[in-house]
């Protein structure tokens, strides 16, 4: 019989579907509370879009340096806000032939104080995310402006569409790296102090003290007219 293409269509395979959890490697297996360590990729996502701010490590002249600096994701990417004249985008150099940086990027939420007992159990209660991987300066300028977009978006879902987009000059002041999500881990704790039996009957209070982030109400400038209303994005905050 000949193939249709109903056929064809029905026998295709599918299209690639990432696995539900990253591949762990050495790198990424802790050696200390491993079993609070996970590779689950909707877990990883989930922290990293819940915030914007990331720490970049990479080495420079043979020192560790470590940069407080704006992400945003798309997919399996990660976007790290930079400028022409940074470190770390010298570093990486330009080009498809460029090198690249190796870096070590993470993000931290703090969700709770753990008070306990005695002063060696205190902790606290985070999620995290580590990623190692080489980090790329994005030149094609078609990416570049997406990658600005979701940085934006990272910081206040919404605003990019709302905004005056990036002038050409802008846009030669502003670099971008990516990092692809490979080689990824994420770390959580939560739960109350894990206090020694023998203290139990101590007289000091033990338990967690919750952490959680929160905006004001959002102040116009100074030369905006009164008559322009708050954007829904911002009441959503």
């Amino acid at each position: 019989m000949p193939e249709t293409e109903a056929t064809t269509a029905a026998t295709a395979p599918a299209p690639h579907e990432p696995s539900p959890s990253y591949e762990p490697t050495e790198r990424t297996v802790p050696t200390r509370s491993a079993k609070r360590a996970s590779y689950d990729r909707a877990l990883v996502h989930a922290i990293l879009d819940e915030t914007y701010l990331c720490h970049l490590g990479f080495v420079r002249d043979g020192a560790p340096v470590v940069l407080p600096t704006l992400y945003g994701r798309i997919g399996e990417r990660l976007y790290v806000h930079g400028s022409t004249g940074s470190r770390p985008l010298r570093t990486a150099g330009r080009g498809e032939d460029a090198p690249g940086l190796p870096v070590c990027l993470t993000v931290t939420h703090v969700d709770g104080l753990v008070l306990a007992k005695s002063a060696f159990h205190h902790s606290i209660n985070y999620r995290s995310v580590v990623v190692h991987g080489v980090a790329h300066q994005v030149t094609d300028p078609e990416e570049l402006r997406t990658a600005l977009d979701a940085l934006v978006d990272q910081v206040v879902p919404g605003r990019a569409a709302d905004s005056r987009p990036a002038d050409a000059k802008e846009l030669a002041a502003t670099a971008v790296l990516r990092l692809d999500l490979r080689e990824v881990s994420a770390k959580v704790r939560t739960g109350g102090p894990n206090d020694d039996p023998e203290d139990a009957a101590l007289p000091h209070w033990a338990g967690v003290v919750p952490v959680q982030r929160g905006y004001g109400t959002p102040v116009p400038a100074a030369e905006q007219p009164a008559s322009l209303p708050l954007p829904a994005y911002l009441t959503a905050l």
